[in-house]
């Protein structure tokens, strides 16, 4: 949600058609976060992440004559899914790459630490972000996907399906079916919620 004093996405997108470069700097300023996010989450690797959503800037550029209207938000986080998607498949060409062995660096977390939290509770707050993370890594890519959208973006199951160029129905059965694997993954990895499914003595 933009500030009400900054310009609506409408209005700098207006202007980016019409040739501003400083406008849509503001556009990527305004959503470089979100969209490195995204492209975390679905990769799974901070410096293809970052190529993901530079690459997504890039295309959004240079296809921004054809964007119609609606959200702009929405339209960018498909062009930044199609990137990812892109990247993991071109990793997949790649026997000598595990995916599996790029989590996200220890010393650059999702979340900052927060100053209220000691060293033991912060690091226990990183652990289970990254089993997560490793969690969402084994699942088809379209169920992390809808995953990801809903639960992190906090979109609705009719813009996740805009976003995913499919239906309503198909995004209700990707999160269920995803959530449903995430649970027995993590259900098997009690050691990450041990201290906080404890009560204090």
């Amino acid at each position: 949600m933009t500030d009400a004093l900054e310009p609506a996405d409408e209005h700098l997108v207006s202007l980016s058609k019409d040739g501003s470069l400083h406008a849509f700097n503001s556009l990527v300023e305004r959503y470089q976060g979100p969209v490195f996010n995204l492209c975390a989450r679905l990769i799974g690797d901070r410096g293809a992440a970052e190529d993901a959503a530079q690459e997504a800037f890039l295309s959004a550029y240079r296809s921004l004559s054809r964007f119609e209207g609606g959200s702009f938000r929405s339209w960018l986080f498909r062009i930044a899914a199609n990137e990812c998607k892109d990247e993991l498949r071109r990793r997949s060409r790649r026997p000598s790459e595990s995916l599996a062995s790029h989590g996200i660096d220890d010393d650059h977390p999702f979340d900052a630490p927060d100053p209220s939290e000691g060293a033991p509770e912060y690091l226990e707050r990183i652990a289970v972000g990254e089993g997560i993370q490793s969690a969402l890594m084994s699942l088809q890519f379209e169920q992390r996907q809808a995953i990801v959208l809903s639960d992190v973006h906090g979109y609705h199951y009719e813009e996740i399906a805009r976003i995913t160029g499919t239906n309503v129905g198909t995004v209700k059965s990707r999160i269920h079916r995803g959530r449903e694997r995430l649970r027995g993954i993590l259900l098997e990895r009690p050691e990450l919620f041990g201290r906080r499914g404890r009560s204090d003595d």
